[in-house]
């Protein structure tokens, strides 16, 4: 059976934004990726449910996304409320991933910080017995946290992926966001800095272009071949 591993985002594009070429890389390698946006991104200024909506899915097939459910949370009010923790472990359950991947605890939109506490809080509720959600219990093995923040926080990760070869297709598939990055003019200059961060990643690792990830648990190796991989 394949692996599965689930991508929250706040907001579509953020996904994209923080491990697009993760999720690139993770499908050509076998892994069924599926991706949930917590809400449809609007309003902004220059898009609408419509435009985000063709957006994403221009964007989910450049990379080649082929599960993509939005869990409909309104923009701009994410929160950890006990209504979306089930919502969110109605999810984990009925796809029983085994790794889950959620934005990184800090930064300045309230949504993003609200996503993470959510999803680590949806994650526990998936295990519960006794309750009426939907599916059988289930808890992911780990949590693995992107970057897509609003602020430069200095962060160590816990392990940098090598995305060498996806990178482009990362990009194009941020672009798909036009309503966002091509006709928004503030948020053009974001393509070069992400971009530039990439290869940043990729240089402390001596490949092309990588992305960080953080765990807050401890990862086991148990194969000698990854360790020495490392």
């Amino acid at each position: 059976m394949e692996p599965v591993a689930l991508v929250f985002a706040p907001h579509p594009d953020d996904a994209e934004i923080g491990m697009g070429a993760t999720i690139s890389a993770l499908i050509s390698q076998g892994v069924r990726v599926v991706v949930v946006d917590l809400t449809d991104g609007e309003p902004t200024p220059y898009g609408s449910v419509e435009i985000r909506k063709n957006e994403t899915h221009n964007a989910s097939s450049i990379l080649g996304i082929t599960e993509r459910r939005l869990l409909g949370i309104t923009n701009r009010a994410v929160f950890d409320t006990i209504e979306n923790r089930r919502s969110v472990a109605a999810v984990i359950r009925e796809y029983r991933p085994e790794i889950i991947f959620a934005p990184y605890w800090e930064d300045a939109h309230p949504d993003h910080v609200q996503a993470c506490t959510l999803i680590e809080a949806g994650r526990f509720y998936g295990k519960f017995v006794k309750s009426d959600l939907p599916f059988e219990p289930y808890y992911p093995r780990r949590v693995l946290h992107y970057f897509s923040t609003h602020l430069r926080p200095r962060f160590l990760p816990s392990f940098i992926f090598d995305v060498s070869g996806h990178l482009d297709r990362k990009m194009d598939a941020i672009v798909a966001y036009k309503s966002q990055f091509v006709v928004h003019p503030g948020n053009a200059a974001r393509l070069d800095a992400i971009r530039r961060e990439a290869l940043f990643w990729g240089d402390q690792i001596s490949t092309e272009a990588g992305e960080p990830f953080v765990c807050r648990e401890s990862l086991r190796i148990t194969e000698v071949k990854a360790l020495f991989s490392v």
